[in-house]
């Protein structure tokens, strides 16, 4: 496979350097200047870029505002922040308008329209268009999230090719999404981002994802895979995830999104912006919530609710002249309460009644609230633009849950429920009958975590050119530092009558510790452009010092790491739609702070080649991948089922393999009549070989053998949608597909209870758009109401969320 992709680069290579260049042709990246007219001058100032990489127009200086512009309409230069992605429907980046700029005065602004300006929203990479990048990237547009009315971000995710999640607890709260392969649990080896910043609760300390923003208030979303993710850190094998949020409007404009259905689910969305020549705003909040859909026994709450606010300030400091400045306050506000549990069903419970949640796992909720604050300065002038951003996030969970008897494990008595040793204990966990034993002792406390995310980041982007080089330049640094200090307890209860009643014994503390790390990340690309060939060189370097206190033993360790990660991509226009690519790049993920100084951080060379279609309303891409890891890591938490002595350990496992080929297609069809048709479909073949032998406290890998397929990655997974739209609304129908998955790593087919089950499911939406500037819409999740296991971990059987269904009402002006 690896000799095959370095051939398919090779035969495109020179494929790409004979065709014939041709300036009339789209999609050729032209020098500063040439392909780009002045922008209306009503046009307002766009949002300054908050991203550690953001988009510059392609291959283009930035405009200056045209003669007799007003100093509050000067244009600035687009960026993720920048742009509206609300009423985008291109599947794929237009072409660049490649008509000679004329002299004299700039061209008379358009009339004035009701519509927000800037509403295009094109994905840039290294000053690059999503056409025309040489890595895998893939925009969800706010047009997609509107038609599907997704709250759970993994459904979102899915719709691209080379993404996993493992489900848990079928709301989607915290979710685990692996791109490429890379272990899924809470999402900790993918680079998590909200407009350009890292928002995990620590994503160098404690990277796993325990907290993640309502994918219901979010305007787009970028993941980039390929040598595009070394300009995201710290996690680079897979790649990265970028959420793009509401951007602050041109002028006055609002909104109401309310909905309502079954389980009691509920949701209010809501927006208000404007305006001036010089300054805007935007506030924004979501309520969502639902009762849940499990069966407790004995009765009780199962579901969720979930709040958050943002605010979004902009006032352009300097608007005269040939440099423009621009300031930009972001400040957000999130609160959850959940009666979620790591704790699932034995398997023959669970063909019973999928829903059913014993009643050990009466008292488990998750409490947890965050504060948000990001100050971003935009500096422009000619071919130059500086963004610096500096940010701060406080996070703090309690998660109260049940984790273990006094005497055993509660996985290991759920995968065998009715032998000799673990049907007492199965029949006290189920409330069948009382405690009776101290070994029989169930102990439930909170883990109590606090986290601290902060820095400051600066992006220079610069277009030039050499000659007949285009270039477009980028150079980044951020300063980060995180912590997490944990506090876990837990109290003995046991069961009588079907209820908990405490021991009465002391609280037991069983964790009491500080990780912290400081974390200098440097990077540096160029967008080369030569007539049809675009070559991506960069290098991302990443400096970390970590330090880690243990309060009951009293332990300290420290951690110093340094690690440089090349990258290199190319792609060649081969006609006016039609290219080819390759790369390769290091990938990296940093190991946790306190681990033994024997343990080394991931390490991979990661390749990939394809061919990418795109033209108005098409896309169509095949890609191969070869991720070849020189160290595989793999770090125990409680949401994979380790136990409390191992977690948070890190073990190296070595060599590994994981390839794969990923298919998407996109193409809306227009036979006339103000009716179009969208289709889209995602597909990702995947294998796994762990390529040595070691031993793992972590129950998805425990003993491996060489030859070993990795845990929790489906061979197979597939995503359709098709539907039609009119003026008047919409109607559209989309499927899910998930292979099924092995629950630890092993050869041949897996023992019963060691695999997840197919997943398949149907999702209807449709829209009516009654009234101006108003519509209706109706939703059915999993239509078919088909429950499978989509997950064992951390204890026992885990369903899919059943069918749900719900009506919305949406208004904005």
């Amino acid at each position: 496979m690896h000799a095959r992709m370095w051939v398919v680069a090779a035969v495109f290579l020179v494929a790409a350097t004979r065709a014939k260049a041709q300036s009339s042709e789209p999609g050729i990246a032209v020098p500063p200047g040439e392909g780009a007219s002045a922008p209306p001058a009503s046009q307002p100032p766009a949002a300054p870029s908050e991203a550690s990489t953001p988009p510059a127009p392609e291959l283009e200086a930035p405009p200056s505002p045209a003669p007799g512009t007003p100093p509050g309409d000067a244009p600035l230069a687009p960026s993720p922040e920048g742009t509206s992605p609300a009423s985008d429907e291109a599947s794929a980046p237009t072409a660049p308008d490649l008509t000679p700029p004329v002299a004299g005065p700039a061209p008379e602004a358009p009339p004035e329209s009701t519509e927000p300006a800037q509403k295009k929203f094109e994905s840039v990479v290294v000053g690059t268009s999503e056409a025309r990048t040489s890595g895998s990237v893939h925009v969800v547009k706010s047009s997609k999230l509107q038609r599907f009315e997704l709250d759970d971000p993994q459904a979102v995710f899915q719709s691209v090719p080379g993404v996993y999640a493992r489900g848990e607890d079928g709301f989607g709260l915290r979710p685990n999404v692996g791109l490429r392969g890379v272990n899924p649990d809470r999402s900790k080896k993918v680079t998590l981002l909200e407009d350009g910043v890292l928002f995990g609760p620590a994503p160098y300390s404690a990277p796993a994802a325990y907290f993640f923003p309502l994918i219901t208030r979010m305007q787009a979303v970028r993941i980039l895979k390929g040598p595009a993710a070394i300009q995201h850190g710290p996690q680079t094998v897979g790649g990265s995830v970028e959420l793009i949020t509401r951007d602050i409007p041109a002028e006055e404009d609002y909104g109401v999104d309310l909905a309502g259905g079954v389980n009691l689910y509920g949701k209010f969305h809501g927006h208000y912006g404007a305006s001036t020549e010089r300054s805007g705003f935007v506030v924004e909040g979501v309520h969502l919530r639902n009762n849940g859909f499990k069966e407790l026994d004995g009765g009780g709450h199962t579901g969720f609710r979930r709040n958050e606010w943002m605010l979004k300030a902009r006032h352009l400091l300097d608007g005269t002249g040939e440099s423009r400045q621009s300031l930009q306050l972001k400040l957000g506000y999130s609160d959850e309460a959940s009666n979620e549990t790591y704790l699932g069903l034995s398997d023959e419970d669970f063909r019973a009644n999928p829903l059913r949640r014993y009643a050990a796992s009466r008292q488990d909720r998750m409490e947890n609230q965050r504060t948000q604050v990001v100050l971003s300065h935009q500096f422009e002038a000619g071919g130059l633009a500086v963004t610096s951003t500096a940010y701060r996030h406080d996070y703090h969970r309690i998660w109260r849950k049940v984790n273990h008897f006094q005497g055993t494990d509660i996985a290991s008595v759920l995968a065998d429920p009715t032998s000799a040793r673990k049907a007492i204990y199965y029949a006290v966990l189920t409330g069948q009958i009382d405690s009776s034993t101290p070994e029989e002792t169930l102990f439930i406390g909170p883990n109590d975590r606090q986290f601290v995310s902060q820095g400051i980041q600066s992006v220079a982007r610069w277009s030039t050119t050499t000659g007949p080089l285009s270039h477009n330049l980028e150079a980044g640094v951020r300063y980060h530092f995180d912590s997490v200090v944990r506090l876990h307890t837990e109290d003995g209860f046991r069961m009588v009558a079907g209820e908990l009643v405490s021991d009465g014994a002391p609280t037991r503390t069983t964790a009491n510790n500080r990780d912290a790390t400081n974390a200098l990340a440097l990077h540096v690309a160029d967008a080369v452009s030569w007539g049809p060939l675009v070559l991506t060189p960069g290098v991302r370097m990443e400096i970390v010092r970590s330090r880690s206190l243990d309060r009951l033993t009293g332990d300290r360790q420290s951690g110093a790491l340094e690690v440089v990660l090349p990258g290199l991509g190319v792609y060649g226009a081969l006609t006016r739609s039609l290219g080819l690519f390759a790369g390769a790049y290091r990938g990296f993920s940093p190991p946790a702070p306190g681990q033994p100084s024997a343990v080394l951080p991931e390490t991979s060379i990661n390749f990939e080649s394809g061919a990418r279609w795109t033209r108005s309303g098409e896309r169509f891409e095949v890609v191969g991948f070869l991720n070849a890891y020189e160290n595989l890591t793999d770090v125990c938490t409680f949401s994979n089922g380790c136990l409390t002595d191992n977690l948070d350990r890190q073990v190296d496992a070595g060599r590994a393999r994981i390839m794969g080929i990923e298919v998407f297609a996109e193409k809306t069809f227009r036979p006339g009549g103000g009716v179009t048709f969208p289709t889209s479909l995602a597909y990702t073949f995947t294998q796994t070989e762990l390529l040595e032998s070691f031993r793992s406290s972590d129950p998805q890998y425990g003993v491996v053998n060489a030859g070993d397929e990795m845990p929790y990655v489906p061979k197979h997974q597939l995503f359709a949608s098709a539907g039609v739209e009119s003026a008047f609304g919409g109607v559209h129908l989309s499927s899910t597909f998930v292979d099924s998955m092995r629950e630890e790593a092993g050869q041949g087919e897996p023992a019963p209870g060691k695999k997840t089950d197919v997943l398949l499911t149907f999702d209807l939406n449709a829209s009516w758009h009654f009234a101006k500037d108003a519509d209706v819409y109706f939703s059915a999740r999993n239509l078919l109401d088909k429950q499978v296991i989509v997950g064992r971990l951390p204890y026992g059987a885990r369903p899919n969320a059943p069918r749900t269904m719900l009506v919305g009402l949406k208004y904005s002006f």
